[in-house]
């Protein structure tokens, strides 16, 4: 029996997608790469499209769409907060409506399917670390709804196609993660640092800076998805994929300014609204079920991130909202 699968991945052009979609290149495997490049770039893919086992299509995944695959990793959704409260109701059709497609095509074709959700659903939480079981603390009303709360309808929706049709799902939700092909403009706080210091611009820190996030390196996470995707089925999730270690956001900063020789200042600026005080995963599940934990240290990751910052031209990089 063929070890070769047919793998969709959606928003298989963006910052994670690309990288998993050459992952699953590198194993044989037919990948077809979907995007409609609302937050994402060709270039994160270029390298791939004389490959004869990858195809890329420009769907929006809100539209139906009919392919026959085995598996499909559904990473679909502007991820950053800039780019998600751009287009709020889009981003929540994303999610929501996204789920209904890929779930009635593995229904259809009977294939594995897995959600990439995120350490958003359990909002600005009062449970430290966080486990799979807390619930959290999401405002429905504010400005991050239309991702916290998509990604929690998604989810939902995977667990009732998994509970009344016997879909074979799997989720993960994905806690902060960074590195090499990152958009310099999506407003995140490692990109935002970063591309100021080597501007030599000042690095814009929200509040006084004593908020928490803990940073897993993108190779360690897309190791995580896969390996959950492979796992044994009765294990569906979900499982949290991130760093344990915590640093402060004035922490980041001072590092990013050592790592860059810059000379930059550090500026605070207002906290946004609903912007979580820490979000630290608890990966035990992870650890137990996936064999699973994070292998590279921050410091390292960093080092990596700049160096391909070091080598893109950000005007070649077309800002995606004015929110950054």
């Amino acid at each position: 029996m063929s070890t070769i699968k047919r793998i969709l991945v959606t928003g298989g052009a963006g910052f994670l997608g690309s990288h998993l979609c050459e992952r699953l290149v590198e194993r044989g495997h037919d990948v077809i790469c979907l995007d409609n490049f609302f937050t994402s770039q060709k270039s994160n893919v270029a390298a791939l499209l004389d490959r004869p086992n990858f195809e890329l299509v420009r769907h929006d995944i809100t539209l139906p769409i009919f392919l026959e695959v085995d598996e499909i990793y559904n990473l679909a959704c502007p991820a950053a907060p800039g780019h998600y409260q751009y287009n709020p109701i889009k981003t929540l059709k994303t999610s929501v409506v996204g789920a209904i497609n890929v779930l009635g095509m593995a229904k259809r074709c009977r294939a594995k399917v897995l959600q990439a959700s995120t350490s958003e659903v359990y909002g600005d939480p009062e449970v430290h670390p966080q486990p799979e079981s807390y619930r959290g603390a999401v405002n429905a009303l504010g400005p991050r709804a239309c991702y916290d709360e998509g990604k929690r309808a998604a989810e939902t929706l995977f667990m009732d196609y998994h509970r009344m049709n016997r879909v074979n799902i799997r989720v993960v939700r994905i806690f902060n993660t960074y590195g090499p092909r990152m958009h310099p403009f999506d407003g995140r706080v490692v990109s935002n640092f970063i591309r100021q210091a080597l501007a030599g611009d000042d690095l814009t820190l929200f509040g006084d800076g004593s908020q928490t996030r803990s940073f897993c390196y993108r190779d360690d996470l897309i190791d995580g998805v896969i390996r959950m995707m492979d796992g044994p089925d009765e294990f569906i999730g979900p499982v949290n994929l991130g760093n344990p270690d915590a640093v402060s956001m004035l922490d980041l900063a001072k590092m990013i300014l050592d790592l860059t020789d810059s000379k930059s200042k550090i500026v605070q600026l207002p906290l946004p609204p609903d912007d979580p005080a820490r979000r630290q995963p608890d990966i035990t599940l992870a650890c137990e079920k996936l064999g699973w934990e994070p292998t590279v240290l921050l410091r390292d990751g960093l080092q990596k991130t700049i160096a391909w910052f070091r080598s893109i031209d950000p005007k070649h990089y077309r800002p995606p909202t004015p929110n950054y």
